[in-house]
């Protein structure tokens, strides 16, 4: 599970959920200098049809807020999916 991220928060209903991702994932690599592989989402988001090039994987997780992302660098070791307790 990721443990250390970045939360971002993107409210405009006009934009499109990978939009978002991308915006996200930009600003994340200007500020630690590489790109995240993981972003979780509110389940009710929704999965961008768009793979984000291969390098961002999406993940559903009930705990992300609305309108929120939670990006990050996620190890081969950890698991992508959080155990739900």
């Amino acid at each position: 599970m990721l443990r250390i991220g970045m939360l971002w928060f993107d409210d405009s209903p006009h934009r499109p959920l990978s939009t978002k991702i991308a915006r996200a994932a930009a600003y994340y690599k200007k500020k630690y200098g590489r790109l995240p592989n993981i972003c979780y989402v509110r389940p009710k988001a929704g999965i961008p049809s768009q793979a984000l090039d291969g390098r961002i994987r999406v993940v559903p997780l009930k705990d992300i807020l609305p309108d929120h992302l939670w990006l990050g660098v996620l190890s081969q070791e950890e698991p992508s999916s959080p155990s739900q307790h």
